[in-house]
């Protein structure tokens, strides 16, 4: 398991989406390092009598010798001696994700990333300010807009708020009750396609269906309803896992929602137990599909299969933090939370298996390595991936005018590097990442909006802004 096992205090206080970014350049790995490595390449790997491993290119050793082969077989002629004998492909893998991180961490040291004079950002080729839309929050999750104007926002406590006319409403009454615990409590909200015709709001919580061993045990749970002055009514269950399947750990809850062709889609994370990702008889660890009233579709991939859950559309995920659908393509696009490194960004398609804990581009926490490869057969790539790990959490693609060099752009949050991420897709494929904004708040979900601006929802200080371009 990589969720932390840790029973200081510390460790309960420390989101486990912060360690990533604060254990970068430590643990096992630096250890490692520091018993094979540092005397030639030096302690901070600016070189000494080998070669410096921070501003030389390193990846690959010639047109024909990767890193890991070089250090594998070594060299005569630059005096690297073989390690192949001394390091597994795991341990050279995780030597590979150190390097990068320390690089990382050199190569932003003293840099500006995001350009700000007097509250006016410079980024992605526009001059913008952060106008805040919505204080007085805690930990604010998701956002939905209201066909009126007004926003529908979730706090991970349990509360479902609205904010209209410039008023924060008291808690809408009568919501699900949600397990507080850990990562999980009350995450997405969506309305329905055809809500100005039906009404329908999805929410995804976490709900404990009792307890095991003294344990409380909980899961992801779907369920729907309506707004009628502030009242939460006419509660439909959506999905719900038997409580066999239920867990005690606090982590990797996943959710967000796509609606397509009359499906839901929506990810549960593997719960701290990352083997499941890759068994196709849990929920855990996957992306699923159900019909938007909670039905099981009969031509989901794995139904046919006696021992397979039947919702499962996508698996082999390890805690899915974003989704949403490319507005042109129609393509589902995923976010995933990486451990140490190896955030992704995925395409979903149905009967994928994206390769949690087989192969990843991360590490553990603590350094240890987690997998010997990044890619195997039958398993798919990520179209972007992290290292060192951003926290990746929501996506949105774009869809606005007052950023009209933006129109389709996929924007991603991350929770640990503070940072709004900016993608550019061309066809099925990332072809540049760009920081929009830094250093505001925990990036927790991004969102365009009717009015063509972009909303983002942060963390510390709990807030949600929009983006305003300035002439």
């Amino acid at each position: 398991m990589i969720s932390c096992v840790c029973r200081s205090l510390a460790c309960f206080l420390l989101p486990l989406s912060l360690f990533g970014q604060n254990r970068i350049g430590t643990g096992e790995v630096q250890q490692l390092f520091n018993q094979l490595c540092a005397s030639c390449h030096g302690e901070n790997l600016e070189g000494g009598l080998g070669r410096s491993l921070i501003t030389e290119d390193w990846i690959r050793i010639n047109s024909e010798l990767s890193f890991n082969d070089y250090v594998k077989q070594g060299s005569v002629d630059e005096g690297m001696p073989p390690f192949g004998d001394v390091l597994s492909h795991a341990q050279l893998r995780s030597l590979e994700i150190y390097i990068q991180e320390v690089r990382h961490k050199a190569e932003r040291a003293g840099k500006t990333l995001v350009a700000e004079s007097n509250g006016v950002y410079e980024a992605g080729g526009y001059r913008f300010r952060l106008e805040t839309m919505v204080e007085g929050l805690a930990i604010p999750w998701s956002l939905a807009f209201l066909p009126d104007g007004a926003l529908l926002i979730t706090e991970r406590s349990g509360a479902l708020r609205v904010f209209r006319e410039g008023e924060l409403l008291p808690p809408v009454k009568g919501t699900p009750k949600v397990w507080k615990h850990g990562q999980g409590g009350l995450l997405e909200v969506a309305l329905h396609p055809d809500y100005k015709d039906n009404g329908w709001i999805y929410i995804g919580l976490t709900s404990s269906g009792g307890e095991r061993d003294g344990k409380a045990q909980g899961m992801t749970k779907v369920v729907r309803g309506r707004l009628q002055d502030n009242q939460w009514i006419d509660e439909e269950l959506i999905f719900e896992v038997p409580f066999e399947w239920h867990r005690s750990a606090g982590v990797h809850f996943g959710t967000r929602f796509v609606f397509k062709d009359g499906y839901l889609f929506f990810g549960i994370g593997d719960r701290g137990a990352m083997e499941m990702a890759q068994d196709l008889s849990r929920p855990n660890g996957k992306i699923h599909r159900i019909h938007d009233d909670g039905r099981v579709p009969k031509d989901n991939p794995f139904r046919a299969e006696s021992n397979a859950y039947p919702t499962i559309w996508a698996y082999g995920n390890r805690n899915p933090q974003g989704l949403d659908l490319h507005p042109q393509t129609g393509a589902i696009w995923e976010s995933e939370h990486g451990p140490r490194g190896g955030d992704e960004i995925n395409i979903i398609e149905v009967g994928n298996n994206y390769g949690w804990p087989v192969i990843t581009h991360g590490i553990n926490y603590n350094g240890k390595p987690i997998a010997d490869a990044t890619s195997a057969p039958g398993m798919e790539q990520p179209k972007h991936y992290w290292t060192p790990s951003i926290a990746v959490c929501g996506i949105d693609f774009y869809e606005g005018d007052r950023f009209p060099n933006w129109k389709y752009d996929l924007f991603a949050g991350g929770l640990a590097s503070k940072e709004l991420h900016r993608l550019q897709i061309e066809g099925q494929n990332v072809v540049s990442d760009g920081i929009i904004l830094k250093d505001v708040g925990r990036v927790r979900d991004v969102a365009s909006g009717p009015d063509g601006y972009l909303y983002v929802v942060l963390n510390g200080p709990d807030r949600i802004v929009r983006l305003v371009p300035v002439d």
